[in-house]
């Protein structure tokens, strides 16, 4: 009775050890594939405050929280399951999925760019004045970028996790959405609210502190200014990167060659950085101004034939009579 005890024990432990290294080795890979999504993770942070701007203070977290949680919704209940079953099924069909969310970028950092560009003459009304309904728009337009977002950083991951079993895989990108979400909404909830901090540093507090508070109230609207553009040439480059990536695997490498060569040019590091980055941000806003020109031409086509079918049948209503 007490060997067999003892060799249950043994066995509960073999199991505890086997538990524990495989915790271990799922930890281990969840940060190697996190560092490897980490330009993703810089580009998503530089995107998202600009859809909290304009928005009253008491409303910055609560809209940050909802988008964390949409955040949360694209990566686990959305991507995951299509990724690890197009891992398993179609591996090729995640470079097609990038290809679209990489054209999605594309056309919305060139469309912020035109707008900008053709209503800075115009009166800027604050989201705060425009009431639930803008503020439910920014939250969706932030959702919808994030899923995009959300969508390369999972691929990158489950792109190192090819040959791991199907729930090593499942785990790693669980863990992984959670560490990427909270660096990414946890940088940007203190972001927006770093003049807040401020402000109730320059009332509660005297001298250094009160001046930190006030270089802080001062300085906020510019790094939201900056992160803003930051933001709009991060959707056009990751985009343009995506692109460029997606044609190489299917067999058209000539932008690839480009930015290497150009990285090549310039020596490595941070210039070569800047090198290939410039050139996925041209092929990112060309390819977003296109889109754009096409479907601002459908927009422009559909309503027309809509009043032009509605004007026949007002002519023919009168005829038949």
């Amino acid at each position: 009775m007490a060997g067999g005890i003892a060799a249950l024990l043994d066995d509960v432990a073999a199991i505890a050890r086997t538990a524990a290294s495989s915790v271990d080795d799922i930890a281990t890979t969840a940060g190697r594939t996190s560092l490897k999504a980490a330009g993703v993770v810089v580009d998503d942070t530089a995107v998202t405050p600009q859809y909290v701007q304009g928005i009253t203070p008491a409303r910055e977290l609560p809209m940050i929280w909802r988008i964390t949680k949409g955040s949360l919704r694209n990566k686990l209940l959305i991507i995951l399951p299509i990724a690890l079953i197009l891992s398993a099924f179609a591996p090729w069909a995640l470079t097609a999925i990038l290809m679209l969310g990489g054209s999605y970028l594309c056309y919305e950092g060139a469309e912020k760019i035109v707008h900008w560009i053709a209503s800075r003459r115009e009166e800027h009304i604050p989201a705060s004045e425009q009431g639930q309904e803008s503020e439910d728009s920014l939250v969706r337009s932030a959702i919808r970028t994030d899923l995009i977002l959300s969508a390369e950083i999972m691929v990158i991951s489950i792109n190192d996790l090819r040959d791991d079993p199907l729930l090593t895989q499942a785990l790693t990108l669980i863990v992984v959405a959670l560490i990427m979400t909270a660096l990414v909404y946890g940088v940007v909830a203190l972001l927006v609210k770093m003049d807040d901090v401020g402000l109730h540093a320059m009332k509660t507090h005297d001298g250094a502190l009160a001046r930190c508070g006030h270089v802080l109230v001062k300085a906020m609207p510019w790094v939201l200014r900056v992160l803003n553009i930051v933001g709009t040439f991060a959707m056009l480059w990751v985009g343009g990167h995506i692109l460029v990536t997606g044609l190489a695997e299917w067999g058209w490498p000539l932008l690839e060659e480009w930015e290497h060569h150009a990285a090549h040019a310039v020596g490595e590091g941070a210039l070569g950085w800047c090198a290939e980055t410039g050139i996925s941000l041209v092929v990112g806003a060309l390819w977003g101004l296109i889109i754009l020109g096409v479907v601002t031409g459908v927009a422009r086509i559909l309503p027309r034939r809509s009043a032009d079918a509605k004007d026949a049948e007002d002519t023919k209503e009168p005829a038949s009579a």
